[in-house]
């Protein structure tokens, strides 16, 4: 057999038509099967919508406030576990945040003389020395109610703009939901009961940011 003989012969131009035909075929097949038909009401369909902080503040402070008043541990237990090994008392009780450990506390107490609405609160079982004050507004600070739980993290967010807003935001709730039933400006010698949550910057010093208050 020569090589003349042997040579692959060109395939004609109906044989190269049909092999695009088959390809196009398959692309086209893939395009379909990897199409996600989304109804024109799907928020995908709309485009990515904005952090509201406002909406964000009520849908999710109600969840926030339970989560702290479910993990809230009695201010004279925790405060001898803090004192005795802090760093069992943050395994054993705290939420880690950028800020530090994030406590949950509950206690009742006789309020002092407060100052931009920040009050001292004498609380039984607690160490003379460990000065336990509750925030109230009207300027409420801090990312405890954000960071209380474990469950708001930086990454659900679109810069750190938005992840500070939510802070803000569950901050402002409060004020809506918990304190606006509460006579803030006259607290002093009252006798309250609060549950809320605290950074611990200071082992001697704990602001509560309250999600529960009442005067008893």
């Amino acid at each position: 057999m020569t090589a003349a003989t042997t040579a692959r012969r060109p395939l004609s131009a109906a044989a190269k038509r049909g092999i695009w035909i088959g390809v196009v075929a398959l692309v086209l097949l893939g395009i379909v099967l990897g199409t996600k038909v989304v109804p024109s009401d799907d928020p995908l369909a709309q485009g990515a919508v904005d952090f509201d902080p406002a909406t964000f503040g009520v849908e999710h402070f109600p969840e926030v406030q339970a989560a702290v008043v479910d993990k809230a541990v009695d201010a004279e237990t925790l405060a001898a576990a803090i004192a005795a090994d802090p760093a069992a008392a943050e395994e054993e009780y705290a939420v880690q945040s950028s800020g530090g450990p994030v406590y949950s506390v509950t206690f009742t107490g006789v309020v002092g003389e407060g100052q931009a609405g920040m009050y001292p609160v004498t609380v039984d079982g607690v160490p003379d020395d460990l000065l336990i004050r509750v925030q109230t507004g009207p300027a409420i600070n801090g990312t405890e109610l954000r960071d209380a739980t474990g469950e708001i993290a930086f990454g659900q967010f679109k810069n750190q703009i938005d992840f500070q807003n939510a802070a803000a935001a569950l901050n402002d709730e409060l004020k809506t939901a918990v304190l606006a039933d509460v006579d803030t400006a006259n607290l002093t010698g009252k006798t309250i009961e609060v549950t809320g949550a605290f950074t611990l910057v200071n082992p001697a010093a704990w602001l509560v940011t309250p999600v529960e208050l009442s005067v008893q």
